[in-house]
């Protein structure tokens, strides 16, 4: 399973993103988004459910950050707003082993490369 995720850049805290990742197939399975800042673990940020259902958020991000999924639902997107310096990390798509997706790491067995998010205070 080949993950190409899209869509980060430089951008003032306040501002908004919009993160994309796209699967050759994940239909059946739930998928999520992590981030890793520099000298840190690569940390949960939110999942979804194969069907788009059961979206879970990490609190640092929740009611800033919505995660969705595309039509063919082998897409997974990461609409950030309000974004702060902590922010700043690079974000990694991944492809869960069950329908839905996890906090867990281990849950997931596809990741994608990661794509840099850089928030300017």
């Amino acid at each position: 399973v080949q993950l190409q995720a899209s869509g980060g850049g430089l951008v003032q805290t306040g501002g908004s993103l919009r993160l994309s990742c796209a699967a050759r197939t994940a239909s059946n399975n739930g998928m999520g988004w992590f981030r890793q800042a520099p000298g840190k673990e690569r940390d949960f940020v939110a999942s979804i459910g194969w069907n788009g259902g059961a979206p879970v958020y990490a609190d640092s991000v929740k009611d800033r950050f919505t995660i969705s999924r595309g039509y063919a639902s082998n897409t997974v997107s990461l609409q950030m707003n309000e974004l702060t310096p902590e922010d700043t990390a690079v974000y990694y798509c991944a492809v869960a082993r069950r329908a839905y997706g996890s906090r867990s790491r281990s849950d997931y067995t596809y990741w994608g490369e990661g794509t840099l998010v850089t928030v300017s205070s």
